[in-house]
């Protein structure tokens, strides 16, 4: 009985054994899977960087381009702007902005002034273009309206303005701008009130041009409530602007 009883305690501990051997084993196994599982986690965190590198790349690429474009197109416009400088300064200075704030007024001795009926048939009243061009071998700045005064038999007689002034413009050396004066036509059939003479004063001069009166010899008589000629704006008849 002894012996039997000490061989299946044999048995139960070689059992035993075995199953704690197998219960290693089967540990290591799981120890060499979960092994396996991070080793194979370990490009994730790599792929991941990779991912956040290319990321970033794309935006570096995505700055990169946006500079390269930002920067692209402004040289592109500044070889739009030389390739097309008279242009875009030419306007830029026409305009009155800018260089053109640097440009001295046209003075009275600098301008070359001229008038020419422009009368059409079957008009009620009567035009006259007053012509200044620049001769002062400078550009030079205009705006708001001249001075108009015609010389009468009954004694000076101002126009009145007409309509807005204009804004600032440049006059180029050389080139011309043009203005309009209006008045009634005398078809009374009396013998009205003579012109003599027209006298023009340059935007902001108090030096005057006197020349030939071009239109109509008589204005018909008023009853003095104000001045029957009017004056338009600098540009406003001829070429209608600076030329």
């Amino acid at each position: 009985m002894r012996s039997n009883t000490t061989v299946r305690g044999n048995r139960r501990r070689t059992l035993r054994f075995a199953a704690a051997a197998l219960t290693v084993a089967a540990g290591f196994s799981l120890t060499a899977c979960n092994g396996d599982d991070l080793t194979g986690g370990d490009p994730s965190p790599a792929s991941s960087a990779s991912s956040s590198s290319s990321g970033s790349g794309n935006g570096g690429s995505e700055a990169g381009s946006s500079g390269s474009n930002g920067s692209g197109s402004e040289q592109g416009g500044g070889k739009d702007s030389a390739g097309k400088s008279s242009g875009g300064q030419g306007t830029a200075a026409g305009s009155g902005s800018g260089r053109s704030s640097a440009v001295a007024k046209c003075r009275t001795d600098d301008l070359t002034i001229s008038a020419s009926d422009t009368t059409i048939d079957g008009d009620t009243d009567g035009s006259v273009a007053v012509e200044m061009k620049n001769g002062g071998g400078r550009d030079c700045a205009l705006s708001g309206f001249a001075g108009v005064d015609l010389t009468t038999r009954e004694g000076p007689l101002s126009a009145k303005r007409a309509g807005q002034p204009a804004e600032r413009m440049i006059l180029k050396d050389g080139k011309s701008v043009f203005f309009n004066i209006s008045y009634p036509m005398n078809d009374s059939g009396g013998s009205g009130v003579s012109i003599t003479g027209l006298v023009v004063t340059p935007p902001g001069e108090t030096k005057s041009f006197s020349l030939e009166w071009p239109g109509a010899a008589t204005l018909p008589v008023t009853d003095g409530a104000g001045s029957p000629v009017d004056v338009g704006p600098i540009g406003s008849a001829g070429q209608g602007g600076a030329s």
